[in-house]
């Protein structure tokens, strides 16, 4: 077994989530975990368990009314573990990836820090923990006094609502104990802004949050990753808040009726909830085709490595775009910076983005034989599923059991997938000692 580790490290990954799943469903088909008893519990339970730990946040009935509070408790601890075995196995094997060595023999970290043996895997381990519920417990405490002040919840159930909100926003989860989600909530600063903080925070990665609390911009400089995550997740913010604000203002059935702030608010949500989030803040069946659209593509882009993000990552998608940069200034090397990016990782991302479009795709062609529901829909829940986003225009719930494995499967090639598949190029990275002649096929 250790031997087989050392060989394929990444196989741990997607064994690991099965089983973590298996465990999660077994658990909420128990009757302690339902609300509701006279309803079918199987494929629920099963899509829940798969929703949760793949921090997703796509669910067939509704949290609050149809699990028990101990179901709810079990689906907390799905989604935080989920979310720690996402960030922990993603950067070990980042680690592994700087060096192509196996991990019972040496840890390597970035060229920033201090290398990395056996011994120092519990503190890399720590390190993610302890980030982790900070964020969560300073993000809970705000949501919680807000819950108990402003809304008269009695302090259990504002505690219980602030600490599963908190847990679910920096997981990137989406699970919420309230049947609307955050539509109520909308125009709440004190609510959207907190949460929308642990989603980010949560979706940058630990990699990069490391690297910024060690102050690594004032020593040697950032790292093309670095660089890559923060300004990337920047200009997707800021470009996603001007197109939804633009798309949403005027039209009643989203933003219309807010006052100037509620809008403002709104579309900061609109732009951060798509980035693997999953947070609904508006009716999505309400939205526009424009809205629907850009939202499918920050859902497909999804955040950071090493995160609790989803999606291709932002990193895969601006090496793709500084590829093609570099090919339309006709220039023979990619670089980002004052540094340059092999043609392996290029490739690799290449390969992530490529079979990203297959699995939506295939996702989508599958609801449309298996529903009525259009291409429109269908591909807003496919690239929800695979992005591990949780959006959903409102069809989750009715889908036929066909259709929900449909998504289950995207769920799971979208969480352990890109992990799998990146670390997996990367470690089977092999230099030829010889070249073949070179043609050029005809492109384009």
């Amino acid at each position: 077994m250790r031997q087989a580790f050392v060989d394929n490290p990444v196989r741990l990954v997607p064994a690991g989530f099965l089983v973590t799943i298996l465990c999660g469903a077994l658990v909420l088909m128990l009757p302690v975990s339902r609300a509701v008893h006279d309803a079918p519990v199987v494929m629920p339970a099963i899509f829940t368990a798969f929703s949760a730990v793949c921090v997703t946040g796509l669910i067939t009935v509704d949290t609050p009314t149809f699990w028990s509070p101990f179901g709810q408790v079990v689906i907390l601890v799905l989604i935080q573990v989920g979310g720690f075995g996402i960030m922990t196995l993603s950067t070990l094997l980042a680690l592994l990836v700087r060096k192509r060595l196996g991990l019972w023999t040496q840890l390597v970290a970035a060229s920033e820090t201090h290398t990395l043996n056996l011994g120092d895997v519990r503190r890399v381990l720590l390190r993610v923990a302890q980030i982790m519920f900070a964020v969560e417990a300073v993000t809970a405490v705000v949501l919680t006094v807000r819950f108990w002040a402003a809304y008269d919840h009695a302090p259990l159930p504002a505690i219980w609502h602030g600490v599963f909100h908190a847990v679910s926003a920096f997981n990137n989860a989406g699970f919420s104990v309230f049947s609307d989600s955050l539509m109520g909530f909308v125009d709440d600063p004190w609510i959207i802004v907190p949460v929308c903080t642990a989603v980010v925070l949560g979706g940058l990665g630990f990699p990069v949050i490391i690297e910024l609390l060690r102050g690594s911009a004032l020593k040697k400089g950032w790292t093309v990753h670095v660089r890559l995550t923060v300004y990337g997740t920047l200009v997707l913010l800021v470009l996603g808040f001007v197109l939804f604000a633009a798309f949403e203002w005027e039209r009643p059935e989203t933003l219309g009726d807010l006052s100037v702030g509620g809008k403002l608010l709104a579309a900061l949500a609109l732009t951060v909830f798509p980035r693997t989030a999953g947070f609904n803040s508006i009716d999505y069946s309400a939205a526009s085709s424009e809205t629907l659209l850009t939202t499918d593509v920050l859902m497909f882009i999804g955040g950071g490595s090493a995160g609790t993000a989803g999606g291709i990552k932002i990193a895969t998608f601006l090496v793709l775009g500084f590829a093609i940069w570099t090919e339309i200034r006709g220039h023979d090397q990619v670089t980002v910076g004052p540094r340059s990016v092999s043609s392996s990782v290029q490739r690799q991302a290449l390969s992530v983005a490529l079979l990203g479009i297959a699995a939506v795709i295939g996702g989508t062609i599958a609801l449309l034989v298996l529903t009525d529901h259009g291409l429109e829909t269908a591909l807003f829940e496919c690239v929800s599923a695979f992005g591990t986003v949780g959006l959903s225009m409102g069809i989750t719930g009715d889908l036929p059991a066909s259709a929900e494995l449909v998504l289950v499967a995207l769920m799971f090639l979208g969480r352990v997938g890109t992990i799998t598949v990146g670390a997996s190029l990367a470690l089977r990275t092999q230099r030829r000692l010889y070249r073949l002649p070179e043609e050029r096929p005809i492109i384009g």
